[in-house]
């Protein structure tokens, strides 16, 4: 992927602030409703998102509602965002859902299981820092790992971490989280890094403040 499809990616990705700025403002019990319907909607797109064959079937299916002027507009308006989808989505998500279920799903957990500060500061770290070690590595990244990785991108994903980290937590716990979400994103944890980044810095933070 380019590193203008990867900046594209990536700034969509910012809409997971959404999660703890509704978190902070409306509280625990809206922001898992938000998450969840989130969760349902994005259900409901995947099959136009993955399946060019579906797309079509939805294009074809609206076409007796306008006439044919309009629909040629609307038309042309599907084949431009889906164009634009296709630029941004990664191969292993063209068979699979996408990186934005993951995070979801993980969100969700993460406010529902986790302390209002961990939660908050993790989904944070999970779509600011994850998106800056992705741009730093693909634009700076000189010194690479065999999986693709960079020490470049890794110490924008640490350094801006524990930068979050540090607002909302002691700095013990800001240093274990940050290590722990720079660790999974490097090894690309299964099933996705969108969903065992923010769940991994989530679990062992909380296991600091148990010890």
């Amino acid at each position: 992927m380019s590193l203008k499809s990867e900046a594209l990616r990536k700034t969509l990705h910012l809409a997971g602030l959404l999660v703890p700025v509704s978190y902070f403002y409306f509280g625990r019990e809206l922001t898992l409703l938000f998450i969840s319907l989130s969760i349902v909607f994005f259900f409901m797109i995947e099959p136009y998102r993955i399946s060019r064959h579906t797309t079509d079937m939805i294009i074809e299916g609206i076409r007796p509602l306008f006439n044919e002027e309009t629909f040629k507009v609307i038309s042309r308006g599907f084949e431009m965002v889906d164009r634009k989808i296709r630029e941004i989505t990664r191969a292993e998500e063209e068979v699979c859902i996408g990186a934005h279920l993951y995070f979801a799903i993980a969100a969700l957990i993460n406010v529902l299981l986790f302390p209002m500060q961990i939660a908050i500061s993790t989904i944070i770290v999970a779509t600011i820092s994850d998106a800056l070690a992705a741009i730093v590595g693909k634009s700076l990244g000189r010194h690479r790992f065999k999986n693709g990785k960079s020490i470049e991108g890794s110490a924008a994903f640490f350094l801006s971490a524990l930068l979050v980290f540090y607002f909302f937590v002691p700095l013990p716990l800001a240093i274990v989280g940050a290590i722990a979400g720079t660790v999974v994103e490097f090894f690309n944890v299964p099933p996705n890094d969108n969903f065992s980044n923010q769940l991994g810095m989530a679990f062992f933070m909380y296991l600091f403040t148990l010890a």
